[in-house]
């Protein structure tokens, strides 16, 4: 179990289908569920605990087993009857009774509702789409039955135990929070690495969600950047198949593995919103470029790695997190894949960036432009393109985004500037999208620690195609957050000289919003912790041979002001510099017409 005070993980077989109470009371995973939460009301010295004294043996254990047995018997008995035949030991007035009872019974439902519910189903993979709806829909039956039999089983026993009649029902998501299905892979002996255990692990290739979905970890922020170390790894664990799964996906044109711990299974149902999925056709036609491995022994780890790290061996980067509670937050699985991302671009002599890339059709006046948006986390890349949709409607702007937290930069044969992105979705701050545009996409999203400071939802809004075609990049700015919009400082402005465009993206200058563990004004090597700050050396060439090219070339290079780290403009900041934005495009002479935007 994880160890966490917010919640626990439970993984329940999708291979059979729920039918009986019976069946359901006397599973493993009710026993478990029964004794954590009994061991949790303890750990309150809670008064609810006096539901189960007739349960409690002289030596003050409790006889789990009886206690199921008085349940099954409540679904079909009245807690007046059950008492007056004297099944069990139980001699309180049943009023009295009853009311304790009750309460407990609440608090158990309420306690299994809030953990991080799964199903997971054995099934083997097919590439015939017919078949695979085929297999889905039976996954998805088996966990509406479920779901069903859990409502059905207490209202039974709430009914029995008051025998008043219900008024309100509601229909409360009670079973698996997402399921999925899971085969074993033949991989080819010249994909394989050295560490065998990896390829007895169940892999997901498909996924149902239950919305609304709502997970709560155990951290909410993340903290500092992953070493890069060059040591062995491989043949220093052991991955069980128990309480492992491997998810395949492709983090932009690279095909990644992420391999997660059970306790950790909701940090991985966040990447089905974050990245697409791979196919076995994929995975299994050469070695993955990065691979993860989410959740081991801690003892594996030095103290510079308490947070996870990166090494390389045999060809593949692979990135190690332990299993703690202080990193049980989405933001370290997303943020490892993309360092792996990363660091293969610079090792390809590619200039990733840390940014938001998209298209703004000025529909009106039929222009388009490709801007590129460069700043560290808490800039104001995303909220500068999501204030866009905020302007009024008469600016007849509409926003297609891209990237939209990291991507890369190319040059094509013709010397043509281009983006390629690596995510499918968005992993954002509940606090700075438009009020109400999370509660509109509830059915789609993934929301984690919604009532907590720097509340997410991970939603997906691109599509794969978009992401993964060289897209031609008209203007690039960085996102400055820390200055205020005033005489000399416009809220958008270009560089007339391109050294000095190098040394502001360099500088990578910013207010910290406190989303990261970092607050107050702080500087990161081209706004970018996520590989370019661990090869700096080698980044350090490819920018200046990026800019370069750019300089020859006449492109564009700018910088936006937000002004969003400044307090009391988290709001007015964004808008100001999507007007200012929305403005100059208006005003291109030469901007490519909306009929023949993704050309340069």
């Amino acid at each position: 179990m994880k160890h966490t005070s917010y919640n626990k993980t439970y993984v329940i077989s999708g291979d059979v289908k729920y039918t009986t109470m019976s069946q359901l009371l006397r599973s493993e995973k009710f026993n478990q569920l029964l004794y954590d939460f009994v061991e949790e009301l303890r750990k309150r010295r809670s008064r609810k605990l006096r539901a189960i004294h007739p349960f409690v043996d002289d030596e003050g254990q409790f006889d789990a087993e009886m206690f199921k047995d008085f349940l099954i018997l409540l679904n079909v008995k009245s807690l007046k009857d059950i008492i007056e035949a004297e099944y069990f030991n139980i001699h309180e007035d049943c009023h009295r009774y009853a009311s304790v009872l009750k309460e407990f019974l609440e608090r158990l439902y309420n306690y299994w509702r809030s953990m991080d519910r799964f199903m997971v189903k054995n099934e083997v993979y097919v590439e015939e789409h017919h078949a695979q709806r085929s297999k889905a829909h039976s996954l998805a039956g088996n966990n509406e039955s479920f779901r069903k039999l859990i409502i059905e089983m207490y209202r039974n026993i709430l009914n029995n135990v008051t025998t008043e009649p219900t008024k309100i029902y509601r229909q409360l998501p009670a079973g698996a929070q997402v399921a999925f299905m899971v085969d074993h892979f033949e991989y080819p002996e010249n994909i394989r690495c050295a560490n065998e255990s990896l390829y007895r692990i169940p892999v997901v290739w498909q996924a149902i969600f239950e919305p609304p979905v709502i997970f709560y970890t155990g951290a909410n922020k993340r903290i500092g950047v992953f070493p890069v170390k060059d040591k062995p790894v491989l043949e220093s664990f052991y991955l069980s198949k128990e309480c492992w799964y491997a998810i395949p996906i492709k983090v932009g044109l690279q095909i990644m593995v992420a391999y997660v711990r059970e306790e950790f299974l909701e940090l991985g149902a966040g990447l089905f919103n974050l990245f697409e999925l791979a196919t076995p056709n994929e995975f299994l036609d050469r070695k993955p470029d990065g691979v993860v491995f989410f959740g081991l022994d801690s003892n594996l780890f030095e103290e510079d790695e308490s947070r996870g790290f990166v090494t390389k061996e045999d060809g593949v980067y692979y990135g190690l997190l332990p299993n703690t509670t202080e990193i049980d937050y989405f933001g370290y699985m997303k943020k490892m894949l993309l360092t792996l991302h990363n660091l293969i671009q610079i090792d390809q002599k590619k200039l990733p960036v840390h940014g938001a890339f998209a298209r703004v059709f000025m529909v009106n006046e039929d222009k388009v432009a490709n801007i590129m948006l460069v700043g560290d986390s808490g800039a104001g890349k995303s909220e500068t393109l999501e204030a866009m949709n905020k302007l009024p409607k008469d600016t007849h702007v509409e926003v297609d985004v891209i990237i939209d937290d990291m991507g890369s930069l190319h040059f094509d044969e013709s010397g043509n500037l281009m983006a390629l992105g690596t995510e499918i979705g968005a992993f954002v701050r509940l606090d700075d999208l438009q009020p109400g545009y999370a509660y509109s996409t509830m059915d789609r999203s993934i929301f984690m620690n919604p009532n907590l400071v720097n509340a997410r939802v991970i939603v997906p809004q691109m599509t794969y195609e978009s992401i993964s075609t060289l897209t031609p990049v008209h203007f690039l700015f960085y996102i400055n957050n820390y200055e205020k919009v005033e005489e000399g400082k416009p809220a958008l402005e270009f560089f007339e000289n391109m050294d000095e465009a190098v040394k502001v993206f360099s500088e990578g200058k910013r207010m910290a919003k406190g989303t990261t563990g970092e607050s107050g004004f702080t500087q990161t090597y081209f706004a970018n912790p996520f590989g370019a700050v661990q090869k700096k050396e080698e980044h350090e060439k490819i920018a200046e041979e990026f800019f370069r090219e750019m300089k020859e070339s006449h492109m564009p290079v700018g910088m936006i002001r937000t002004q969003l780290g400044i307090s009391g403009y988290e709001q007015q900041g964004p808008l100001e510099a999507a007007a200012a934005l929305v403005d100059f495009i208006s005003t291109l002479e030469n901007a490519p017409s909306s009929s023949n935007g993704t050309k340069d």
